[in-house]
């Protein structure tokens, strides 16, 4: 295993690394208008989602949010999105489907403080708090969106329990993520032992490595110009470029990403 990745699976270890990362990242990217930072998604045939033209430049990484948050019907609720990064999916989702109020968490203090100032949208608000200990009232929201973020949560069975405790009876999580091979199984067995009911769930592997395939130009660029060359390797995969081990583990199956909808009964 390579140290990057053995210091990564240890949780106190892996909490401080992410910690000191996204603040890095968005001090980087800030001038570069970078909204997004999870993987994509393309379908074949090509989604062609409607998209206004301001959107049109983060098409593969709206896709994948659509594709998460339409699994119910968001119109007139209550939503949190738990790790909303730049603020790019909160901003969109807000924006074309019309919930009730949509509120962004992360616990990237600098990127809360950059979402605020860049997505003023009406119903949306960002807050800077933790994944493991939600800080809402039991039975708060609707829906709760988690996109391409757990993995790096060093308690990923709390951070569900937390989930089902902040959902009303009836809501939805509405979830993306992926797993190496060898965490599987403690993936899996997490899930199903959450207080969540499983609705529907899809391997979307394909999809993902389309919608990198659309994005990897414009992010290798983002890379070069922006981060020290010693960083450029984490920089390949933590954007999923083409040649990335990421991207490689993907193709050939070492890697799981897929979507999930539940519901708390």
């Amino acid at each position: 295993m390579p140290l990057i990745d053995h210091l990564f699976s240890i949780g106190p270890v892996r909490k401080a690394i992410w910690k000191l990362w996204y603040p890095f990242l968005t001090r980087r990217l800030r001038s570069e208008e970078v909204l997004f930072l999870n993987y994509a998604y393309e379908t074949e045939p090509p989604m062609a989602l409607p998209l206004a033209t301001a959107d049109e430049p983060n098409r593969a990484c709206i896709q994948l949010y659509h594709h998460v948050a339409t699994q119910v019907e968001l119109r007139g609720k209550k939503v949190l999105e738990v790790s909303c990064g730049h603020g790019g999916g909160a901003s969109y989702l807000t924006r074309t489907l019309a919930p009730a109020h949509y509120t962004g968490l992360d616990l990237n203090r600098t990127g809360v403080e950059f979402c605020q100032k860049r997505h003023p949208v009406g119903n949306l608000d960002f807050l800077q708090g933790d994944a493991q200990d939600l800080m809402f009232a039991d039975h708060t929201f609707d829906a709760v969106l988690n996109v391409e973020a757990s993995h790096c949560y060093p308690d990923f069975p709390r951070f569900l329990a937390e989930v089902a405790r902040v959902l009303r009876p009836g809501g939805h999580f509405l979830y993306a993520d992926f797993r190496f091979r060898e965490g599987l199984a403690e993936w899996e067995q997490a899930l199903a032992s959450a207080p969540l009911k499983l609705v529907q769930t899809r391997v979307i592997n394909a999809e993902v490595l389309r919608g990198m395939d659309a994005n990897s130009a414009r992010s290798l660029a983002l890379i070069v110009r922006h981060l020290p060359k010693f960083l450029h390797p984490l920089g390949r995969d933590f954007a999923g470029v083409e040649g990335s081990r990421i991207y490689a583990a993907l193709q050939r199956g070492e890697v799981s990403y897929r979507s999930y909808c539940f519901v708390k009964v």
